[in-house]
């Protein structure tokens, strides 16, 4: 498998810097099953065609992790709770 590059856009770093050493666990775990299967997420329409948002478990609690990719690349653009997420995506 060749080796896919993981970018993180600004608001997805900020969001990854405050979570705790559990929490990053959970999303490490996401990020590495994008990786592995960039189709899982569930792909967007209208303003946010392209991106996909992955939907999983993180200590217990739903959250969401909006990417885009390309066979080279993940961008990985932003990872929160569903409360005010799709409007935060689009202001981006």
């Amino acid at each position: 498998m060749p080796t896919v590059q993981i970018l993180q856009a600004a608001a997805f770093h900020r969001a990854y810097k405050r979570l705790h050493p559990n929490q990053k666990a959970d999303v490490d775990a996401a990020v590495q099953t994008i990786v592995a299967n960039p189709e899982i997420g569930e792909p967007k329409k209208g303003d946010l065609a392209g991106v996909f948002v992955y939907k999983f478990k993180c200590v217990g609690q739903l959250t969401l992790l909006a990417y885009e990719y390309d066979p080279a690349t993940r961008l990985l653009l932003l990872l929160g709770s569903h409360e005010n997420f799709y409007r935060e995506l689009k202001l981006g």
